[in-house]
């Protein structure tokens, strides 16, 4: 019997180039996948273990990098979507407001789960981010809400953002069960 590793690397040789493959094969981090035990989770795929480890190097470079990091990750024709804010289009208008440096903002997020498409060229992560900042007096800003990300392979073999959207999360007090 085979493991679910050695099923994905076979897998995913299937649609990556041989670069693509060496950089995937790369070691993440252990928090990369919260449900990434197939013993907890039977319905892990190889193609959304895939997108968890893409969404963990997505995130990694965030917070090294900040938002220039960030906005590297889109693709030429790429859309974000948040909360009262009209769409963002294309990759150049998306890193033009990526201007936060890890200094004055950070940004995290862990993906709750993945979906890959039957053509193994397109899916989707989903998750709780959250965000931290400070305002004009040095006191912590904090925001936090749900994203979801849809990833598409590119002609070139790579991964790219096609669409991330975000959604403020309710207020502490709001929702409670009384």
């Amino acid at each position: 019997m085979r493991s679910i590793g050695a099923t994905f690397v076979v897998s995913a040789g299937l649609i990556l180039s041989p670069a693509a493959r060496a950089q995937l094969l790369q070691p993440m981090p252990s928090q990369t996948n919260p449900t990434g035990n197939p013993l907890t989770n039977p319905g892990l795929t190889p193609g959304a273990e895939f997108l968890y480890q893409l969404e963990a190097k997505f995130a990694a470079d965030t917070s090294k990098g900040g938002g220039r990091a960030f906005g590297s990750w889109f693709a030429s024709d790429a859309v974000t979507l948040a909360n009262g804010k009209a769409p963002v289009v294309g990759h150049d208008a998306i890193a033009a407001q990526a201007t936060w440096s890890p200094e004055s903002y950070q940004l995290t997020w862990s993906p709750e789960g993945a979906r890959m498409g039957p053509s193994g060229d397109m899916g989707f992560t989903w998750g709780h981010y959250e965000g931290v900042s400070k305002d004009a007096e040095g006191n912590p800003v904090k925001t936090s809400g749900r994203y979801m990300t849809v990833w598409k392979r590119q002609s070139d073999g790579s991964w790219k953002v096609e669409m991330d959207a975000s959604n403020d999360g309710p207020p502490a007090d709001c929702c409670r069960v009384q």
